[in-house]
């Protein structure tokens, strides 16, 4: 709080920009409004132009902001909440920002998240196509105390769900909600109006699951496709088999490297800030796959390449989130996607009879905060189990002509697996995961 001495000239005014303007140029010191007998506005010593708010309650005064960048009007519609907080807390600040719209609430963020390190590119990407293409045309002049209920219903989401799948509806107002909510929590908005609402305030249906493109059924012929393709386009069949294989994310699977590939301990671990829950993942190896990726390193070997990951992109870098859809664009043909590979592996271990919870953490999936509390186990024994059942069972459906060298238009490897794996990549043998190369 700041301690404010009473002024020796005090004017009671309808308070007004046009009465600040007005007694600028008298010696009056502040002005009081009877409606408002917290506000004070107090000039500048300096600049009568400007001058700053204050909100007094009892003796303790606050500066609430300076003026002209709060303006009367904006002032006053913001006192009633900064009454309520400092009545509940009485140490509270008064302080407001200039921000008038809901267009200069979006614009800081929008700052603030492509700043964030903790963020990854594509929820950057994400949430920056809903402000810049959503948000900001819609509500751009909004003012902040002009957000409400029947605002956003008529401005954004009744409009948005008559063009848009009610699944991308509900995305774009979590964008909103995230900004509000950050900017409450750093002071920069006095009063949240975001908090009280929900999605489920304007939109009653029940938002289904995305279909399913790929059933269990279909993978015979998806793994003869691969095997048609592999010679060709080796990456990308590669790319495709690791997510069926393992059950893991586009994101987390393009960047994989090498050094976290460990064929002494058959494990592939992947680093918690590749993953989206930003928890680590060490995912069990079977022979199929230590076969796979040993023909696919001496692949790479062949053509040049020992660099850090399994797909590169460009200039030393991973394949991109663009060139990696594209990958599979070009591999179903449009007919399925990378996530409908997560969930045909996911529905598959339910149907082979893999636990619950360790299909959940096969797939990373977050745990509630009860199940977090009392499993505290990786379960690499049940997962290893649950993945060589999962791999057992697509070798029946074409997946062995495929890491054994044996589909169309594959030749077959010459490096046999039961030779030391670790001598044939050039890997230690210490058991803890190293560069391959």
């Amino acid at each position: 709080m700041t301690d404010v001495s009473a002024p020796s000239e005090t004017l009671h005014v309808l308070l007004t920009d046009a009465a600040i303007r007005q007694y600028a140029a008298t010696p009056v010191r502040q002005l009081r409004d009877p409606r408002f007998p917290a506000l004070r506005f107090r000039y500048s010593s300096t600049n009568r132009a400007k001058g700053s708010w204050f909100v007094v309650v009892g003796d303790k005064w606050g500066k609430a902001g300076n003026y002209p960048d709060i303006n009367a009007k904006a002032m006053q519609a913001t006192l009633p909440a900064i009454l309520l907080r400092r009545a509940a807390e009485p140490g509270a600040r008064s302080t407001v920002n200039s921000w008038q719209t809901v267009g200069d609430l979006l614009t800081w963020y929008l700052d603030r998240m492509s700043r964030d390190h903790g963020l990854s590119a594509k929820r950057k990407a994400s949430a920056r196509s809903a402000v810049r293409c959503q948000l900001q045309p819609r509500l751009n002049a909004l003012s902040l105390t002009g957000l409400d209920r029947a605002s956003l219903d008529q401005m954004l989401l009744w409009p948005m769900q008559e063009r848009y799948a009610l699944s991308f509806v509900r995305s774009v107002y979590g964008v909103l909600t995230v900004a509000f909510r950050q900017a409450a929590r750093l002071g920069l908005i006095v009063v949240n109006p975001m908090a009280s609402l929900k999605f489920n305030d304007f939109v009653q249906t029940r938002i289904k699951p995305k279909p399913a493109h790929l059933r269990a059924e279909d993978l015979e012929e998806v793994l003869a496709n691969l095997g048609a393709e592999f010679a060709n386009a080796t990456a990308g069949c590669m790319l495709v088999l690791m997510m069926l294989c393992h059950g893991t994310r586009l994101g987390e699977t393009r960047v994989a490297r090498w050094k976290y590939i460990n064929l002494t301990r058959r494990q592939w671990f992947i680093p918690a800030d590749e993953t989206k829950t930003k928890r680590e993942l060490t995912l069990p190896l079977t022979d199929q796959v230590c076969t796979l990726l040993l023909r696919y390193r001496e692949h790479q070997t062949a053509r040049g390449y020992v660099g850090a990951y399994l797909f590169p992109g460009q200039t030393r870098h991973p394949l991109s989130a663009n060139q990696a859809s594209q990958v599979f664009v070009r591999l179903s043909q449009g007919s399925w996607t990378s996530h409908d590979l997560r969930k045909v592996a996911r529905t598959a271990w339910m149907d082979l009879g893999v636990d619950y919870l360790v299909g959940e953490m096969l797939v990373n999936h977050a745990m509630n905060t009860l199940t977090a509390t009392y499993i505290h186990t990786s379960a690499d024994t049940l997962k290893r189990k649950a993945l060589e059942d999962w791999h057992a069972w697509l070798d029946q459906r074409g997946f062995a002509a495929l890491h054994t060298g044996t589909g169309p238009g594959q030749a077959t490897s010459t490096t046999v697996l039961h030779a030391p794996a670790h001598k044939a990549l050039g890997q230690s043998q210490d058991p803890l995961p190293r560069r391959m190369f």
